[in-house]
């Protein structure tokens, strides 16, 4: 069976906008009759890959994510030398293998959609392109097994997974599921008038603007499919225990970066559950569809949230093997909840 571990986090937002949406507010979502806020699960995940416990932990096992392949092998091809309109057509052949470039209208050398790629495809797709520059004719196309591979090392891959609508035998089942954050309580984008003054013309404001910003105490909710990932990166266990921890390190305390330099927001979470065991795993967001409300939202957020899992649990007959609570205040220490998660995928 497969072992899974949970993560169950509250963290308090001050005034924020770490996540817009197309007006320029934070992003929403309507729970239980009441406005929420909400931090999408794209920005959550980006937000991961992006701190440093991926970029300097998992350093050389990160993937890339793009349209713009084509350029990073026509560049590489001309510093090689090769002729520029022989170095387009192989740059054009080779970023072909990992989707469509004529869907791209505006630009054909852009695939159509984001391609996931390790850095172990990228070698090969430089590799590829070198080969096809040797020969004296074009190949009509690139067989994708010369640069897609089913299992690599790109932790990030593993985790959250990838499809390739081209190729689908190369599409990888995300280990990692995360959920979108919301609020545990009512809350509302509000907005703010201001200036800026003009230093050199201190008559009136030089700049007149709105802002808009939120502020909360939001549930996040993540599952761990502890098999998946190693098999994800073809049995490398210690890597899959490397990459669990930098995981696990990053969703405590990495944030999505809307809005930084204007608010500041850089919390950290105030309470962490994380359950490990071979049960169907279960969220625990129906906490909260009726909306805390009162003058204690960060620790009535807290009781109502451990009082639902005991409630689900006793009415479902579930016994996670095991669990640690890291409480800013009360106990525990993230160091108890790594080592929980790490020793899960280590015995997966």
């Amino acid at each position: 069976m497969s072992k899974f571990v949970q993560f169950h986090l509250l963290t308090s937002y001050g005034l924020s906008n770490p996540n817009r949406d197309d007006q320029g507010r934070p992003k929403q979502a309507m729970i239980g009759g009441v406005p929420r806020l909400r931090l999408s699960s794209q920005s959550v995940k980006r937000a991961i890959r992006e701190s440093d416990f991926f970029k300097i932990g998992l350093a050389g096992h990160i993937g890339v994510r793009s349209k713009c392949f084509y350029d990073k092998i026509y560049e590489h091809l001309t510093q090689k030398g090769i002729e520029n309109t022989k170095a387009n057509e192989i740059s054009l052949l080779v970023a072909g293998a990992f989707g469509s470039l004529s869907s791209n209208k505006k630009d054909p050398t852009k695939l159509g959609a984001l391609a996931f790629l390790s850095r172990e495809e990228m070698d090969r797709a430089i590799e590829a392109a070198e080969h096809e520059s040797l020969l004296d004719s074009r190949s009509k196309s690139i067989d994708e097994e010369k640069v897609m591979l089913t299992v690599d090392g790109a932790v990030d891959i593993a985790m959250f997974g990838r499809m390739m609508a081209k190729t689908p035998r190369f599409n990888r089942d995300a280990a990692i599921q995360v959920s979108h954050a919301i609020t545990t309580h009512r809350a509302q984008s509000e907005e703010d008038w201001f200036a800026a003054v003009d230093d050199l013309n201190s008559v009136g404001g030089g700049h007149l603007d709105e802002a808009y910003f939120g502020s909360g105490i939001y549930y996040q909710y993540a599952c761990l499919d502890c098999n998946t990932l190693v098999k994800n990166l073809g049995g490398d266990i210690d890597l899959a225990v490397r990459g669990a921890e930098a995981f696990t390190r990053a969703i405590a305390m990495a944030t999505p970066k809307g809005k930084q330099n204007s608010f500041a927001n850089r919390p950290r979470a105030h309470y962490i559950l994380v359950e490990a065991g071979e049960q169907m795993p279960r969220d625990l967001s129906g906490a909260f569809f009726t909306p805390v409300s009162g003058g204690a939202l960060l620790e009535d957020s807290v009781k109502i949230l451990e009082k639902t899992r005991r409630e689900i649990d006793v009415a479902y007959d579930l016994h996670p093997e095991d669990s640690r609570v890291m409480h800013v205040g009360q106990g525990g220490t993230l160091a108890e909840i790594v080592d929980l998660v790490t020793s899960s995928v280590r015995s997966a």
